[in-house]
């Protein structure tokens, strides 16, 4: 049987959407910060020549550099002020999440509420500052190092490229959290996805020219197109699947009558760590690609180039890494977020049960060999996304079309964006049925 908010959730209509007032109010919201944010990828870091940067991304926009681009929504190729995106934040969101699993004093900040999610994001901004100064110092070394990109070189044009792009990075982490609170949906996500959605047309149009001049095969062409769909669709599929438990509830009695037992599910996703994995994977890779990068383009070591080739998009090393890492970190942010033991003790003071499981500690180890299973799938399922097209386009030498990374975000950010606007939608007609009721309620009387 369905429950009420899923009835609620088939009622939806137009109309609901018109009389939600704040829900209208938080997408405005969330679409002025995201033109904020674009406009801010096209202003340029001060004292560098455009067109000799434009010429030396070029150069360099097939490897890591070109990936990097497209999570910034283009800024790097225009060396603006959020040519850092968000990828130091994110990073260090990693680094303090993985310390926190070893030191006990941040876990007991964890187990703290509200206070203590803010002293853990107090660390995470402080340690995001380190990322950024020392990103940025290699980015205004590299730059320096690229013949006639920089107009004056010194350490004014050092001092002042660092704290212009540690200050758009930390603007992007503002404007994050003033989306997540006051619009709709993960701030930090949409910043991403709006980059990615804004290079789309120029991706698109680029690989169409490559197809109309010949340099890409027309059954190539359809080719990615299909792939691009069927990745679509794959990622619908995984990230709507669900491994539903059966949840009893014993008979109970209220007075001299007795009801009867009910039932529900507790709803485990195959893939609980969502996009986490893949954002994370990426940007542990870009950070010591893109310092290696634009320091191999002036007079750099042989071992920086190196590393600078092997990490390149589409090398062996690169995809291997990539594989681990989304691996690893689907168990870990899965881990994080779900908790079988609290989850157990939950059900067992409530009074439900899992059938023919003992209630507490063997419920839980039951909930975590379940999850432990379905997270497998969910892994590996995230691993073929992001690798698959990769490697194809890697092969057929076309870096200018979308990758799985970039599909993999995009739908699941709208996949759960939808869900948020559902949910403001669901509880409207909510509290516009209980206000009927309330009203009808009293006319009775």
């Amino acid at each position: 049987m369905a429950s009420a908010a899923e009835q609620l959730a088939r009622n939806l209509s137009f109309s609901t959407f018109s009389k939600a007032k704040a829900l209208q109010q938080r997408i405005w919201f969330t679409l002025g910060a995201l033109l904020v944010y674009r406009l801010g990828t096209f202003i340029p870091v001060p004292g560098i020549d455009p067109d000799a940067f434009r010429a030396t991304f070029e150069q360099s926009q097939q490897g890591i550099i070109g990936m990097f681009n497209m999570f910034s929504g283009g800024a790097v190729e225009r060396m603006a002020i959020f040519a850092l995106n968000l990828i130091p934040y994110i990073t260090a969101s990693i680094v303090v999440q993985v310390i926190a699993t070893a030191s006990p004093r941040l876990e007991a900040l964890k187990k703290e509420g509200e206070a203590g999610r803010r002293k853990m994001n107090q660390y995470t901004r402080y340690l995001a500052v380190v990322f950024c100064m020392v990103q940025a110092y290699g980015i205004a070394v590299g730059l320096e190092g690229s013949q006639g990109v920089v107009l004056n070189p010194g350490w004014f044009f050092r001092i002042s490229t660092v704290i212009t792009l540690v200050g758009g990075t930390m603007f992007l982490m503002w404007l994050g959290e003033q989306i997540t609170a006051r619009g709709v949906g993960n701030g930090i996500s949409l910043i991403i996805f709006a980059g990615i959605v804004a290079n789309l047309p120029s991706t698109v149009a680029q690989t169409l020219e490559l197809s109309r001049t010949g340099a890409l095969p027309a059954f190539a062409g359809i080719g990615m197109i299909l792939l691009a769909l069927v990745v679509i669709a794959v990622i619908v599929f995984f990230e709507r699947a669900q491994r539903r438990l059966l949840i009893q509830y014993p008979k109970r009695q209220v007075g001299n009558k007795m009801f009867q037992g009910e039932s529900s599910h507790l709803p485990l996703k195959l893939n609980t760590s969502g996009v986490i994995p893949v954002i994370f994977g990426s940007s542990l890779l870009l950070l010591p690609a893109t310092i290696a990068s634009f320091a191999a383009q002036g007079n750099a070591p042989g071992w920086l180039t190196t590393v600078t080739a092997l990490l390149g998009r589409g090398q062996p090393l690169y995809l291997a890494l990539f594989a681990f890492l989304i691996i690893f970190f689907a168990f870990f942010y899965t881990a994080i977020v779900f908790n079988p033991t609290e989850t157990a003790d939950n059900l067992k003071r409530s009074g439900g049960f899992i059938p023919g499981i003992r209630p507490g500690e063997r419920t839980a180890q039951h909930i975590d060999y379940v999850l432990t299973r379905i997270t497998v799938v969910g892994a590996l399922y995230l691993t073929f996304v992001a690798l698959i097209p990769e490697v194809m386009f890697s092969q057929l030498a076309v870096s200018q079309f979308i990758g799985g990374t970039s599909l993999l975000i995009m739908v699941t950010v709208t996949l759960d964006t939808i869900t948020q606007i559902q949910s403001h939608l669901v509880a409207q007609q909510y509290e516009g049925l209980l206000k009927k009721s309330r009203l009808g309620g009293g006319k009775r009387r």
